[in-house]
């Protein structure tokens, strides 16, 4: 089962894992093995998910979801492929711990008056500035 905190827990048999060689060094094991872990998740039909985690969860990361509603995540940074599936669960343990919390709201709020005091004297000395560069005109 991977827990990310107390209401989200996923049973690993939602999980399907397929490998593939890796890319990279490794010798001829990367030639012969394969360590290359791919996790793919329906994030849609899980239960291990409240509502509203998965909703922050699509919309948070819907450019990594397929058309077939697939979250695919793969690692090979290991040579191993226990280690690659490890990684692939953790990396979906921190995804889902970054939506978990709703994001907080934003509360609007005005400068101070001594912030726009301070942004209008300055507005006011660079006008001066520029109007002491001027030619200054002909008074006849």
């Amino acid at each position: 089962m991977l827990i990310v905190n107390t209401e989200i827990r996923v049973r690993l048999r939602e999980f399907s894992f397929s490998f593939s060689r890796s890319s990279g060094a490794g010798g001829q094991n990367v030639n012969k093995l394969n360590t290359k872990a791919t996790l793919r998740w329906e994030v849609a039909r899980s239960q291990g998910l409240p509502d509203a985690v998965r909703t922050r969860f699509l919309e948070r990361y819907r450019r990594r979801i397929t058309a077939d509603g697939e979250l695919v995540l793969t690692s090979q940074r290991f040579r191993n492929q226990g280690q690659n599936v490890a990684d692939c669960l953790e990396k979906l343990r921190g995804m889902l711990a970054a939506v978990a919390r709703p994001p907080r709201t934003r509360r609007a709020t005005k400068p101070t008056r001594s912030s726009v005091e301070r942004r209008l004297s300055s507005k006011q000395r660079t006008r001066l500035k520029k109007q002491r560069r001027q030619r200054p005109l002909d008074e006849d």
